[in-house]
């Protein structure tokens, strides 16, 4: 485990863009990925086997690898699309993931995939596991399945989490923490250094931050909105 102690207490970040954006490019992934390695993130968290080979072939830090689809879809609230299957994992490990991230929710996943399935292939290859959960009886339920840590990911972004508002789930971290024996991550709406300091404090393993730092487009929409509210 210890790869999970080398996530304790620090910042990981989320370098990932869709394939219809124009950061997606492989060497504008890495350039990204330098950049804040150099700015002091403690792991990075990518998605695809190509952005996690560029990581582990780069930096001498963790790598969280996932998958998600080229195009997310309308219903996104609904379906399982990270790292759904036990195909989408052994792309994951193949490419040298040392954490693997997936959907954690106990909604029903495609071809009819177990959540327990996933967490097991990757405890074979000797590698962690990551549950990208939006509520506690996920992350319990998560947790009797054998995973190996807990991320608040998916708070806001399933149909069982909404109206979270738009800052950090403090909530369910707290709830994970307290309930649960498990390294627990703070992940979604993290805009400010004060939210991590208070994650830190409530408990949290570490914190990933994603949009904050590595989406130009929506850091600029906030300035931009400031300015015409």
């Amino acid at each position: 485990m210890d790869m999970i102690n080398r996530l304790k207490g620090k910042v990981v970040v989320s370098v990932q863009a869709m394939p219809s954006e124009p950061l997606y490019a492989e060497q504008c992934m890495l350039a990204m990925m330098k950049s804040v390695v150099k700015g002091g993130a403690g792991a990075l968290r990518v998605a695809g086997a190509r952005d996690v080979k560029n990581a582990k072939k780069n930096f001498d830090i963790p790598v969280i690898g996932l998958t998600k689809p080229d195009v997310i879809p309308p219903n996104w609230q609904e379906i399982v699309y990270i790292t759904p299957t036990v195909k989408e994992v052994i792309e994951l490990v193949s490419a040298g993931a040392d954490i693997v991230a997936f959907d954690g929710t106990m909604r029903k996943r495609p071809e009819n995939t177990k959540l327990e399935d996933l967490i097991k292939y990757i405890k074979i290859n000797k590698k962690i596991s990551m549950a990208d959960i939006s509520t506690l009886d996920e992350g319990i339920n998560a947790e009797k399945l054998g995973v190996n840590i807990l991320s608040t990911t998916l708070s806001g972004y399933t149909q069982f989490s909404q109206n979270r508002g738009d800052g950090p789930d403090f909530e369910l971290l707290e709830q994970l923490v307290k309930n649960t024996k498990l390294p627990v991550v703070l992940e979604g709406r993290i805009w400010e250094p004060e939210q991590v300091k208070k994650a830190f404090e409530l408990g949290a393993h570490c914190v990933v931050i994603g949009s904050a730092i590595t989406r130009p487009q929506l850091i600029t929409k906030r300035f931009v909105g400031a300015n015409n509210g």
